[in-house]
């Protein structure tokens, strides 16, 4: 249990970065996973009947002394880190000429500081396992909608992707951005409904995510996007 490998997760107690936690465990990997709601985390651990492999941390993404310490406090409790999965963020679902403003701030600092916190605060320790950064964007970062400030969020998550792998693949850390298309998860929920159409599930991005971080030693997978079938933008 000593050797095996060690991933991060933020946003990790629900959606996406729970699904990623329950695969990497499932696969014998330590995982620790972040979120605001402590009781959402206790929930999730009790779910999973409170693995020895699970460490959870209530924490806020965006702010850089709750990364650190998480970061810290993985390292403390697992003995190295191996993977981050930037993975908290959240949309208003609202657009810029028509917007309510209160939301914009939490989620600019939550969907493009938090990514960048997090890679500040887990790079040493990647250099030292030769690790993997994994960035939860969207297909949003590649398709312009109109008015979408969410949009305008992941499109600097796919910037800040490119821009990281430039920089620390020269240390032997791999940078992996995932985006997805529409996906059934609490992201919607404060839209009122899911959106049309078909949905993929938590799981189907889980497993590329796991894919990603599976490759072997010197192949790094950059960009993934993942879209369901039927759904054009």
């Amino acid at each position: 249990m000593n050797d095996s490998p060690v991933a991060l997760i933020t946003g990790g107690g629900s959606g996406i970065g729970a699904a990623v936690a329950r695969r990497l465990l499932d696969d014998g990997h330590r995982v620790a996973v972040t979120g605001r709601g402590e009781e959402r985390l206790r929930g999730f651990a009790e779910e999973l009947g409170r693995p020895d492999g699970l460490l959870t941390l209530v924490g806020n993404a965006a702010e850089y002394g709750s990364v650190q310490s998480a970061v810290d406090r993985t390292i403390k409790e697992y003995g190295r880190l191996d993977t981050v999965v930037a993975n908290a963020g959240f949309a208003t679902h609202d657009s810029v000429a028509e917007g309510d403003l209160a939301g914009w701030t939490e989620m600019v600092l939550t969907n493009v500081l938090g990514p960048a916190l997090l890679i500040r605060a887990s790079i040493d320790a990647l250099k030292e396992t030769r690790g993997r950064i994994v960035l939860v964007g969207s297909v949003a970062g590649f398709v312009p909608t109109p008015g979408n400030v969410y949009g305008a969020t992941k499109w600097a998550v796919t910037g800040l992707a490119e821009n990281t792998r430039r920089q620390v693949t020269e240390f032997g850390v791999g940078v992996t951005l995932i985006a997805p298309g529409r996906v059934e998860t609490p992201f919607w929920d404060s839209y009122g409904s899911l959106p049309p159409g078909h949905l993929l599930t938590a799981d189907q991005i889980a497993d590329s995510i796991v894919w990603a971080m599976g490759q072997p030693p010197g192949v790094d997978i950059n960009t993934v996007v993942v879209r369901p079938i039927g759904q054009p933008n």
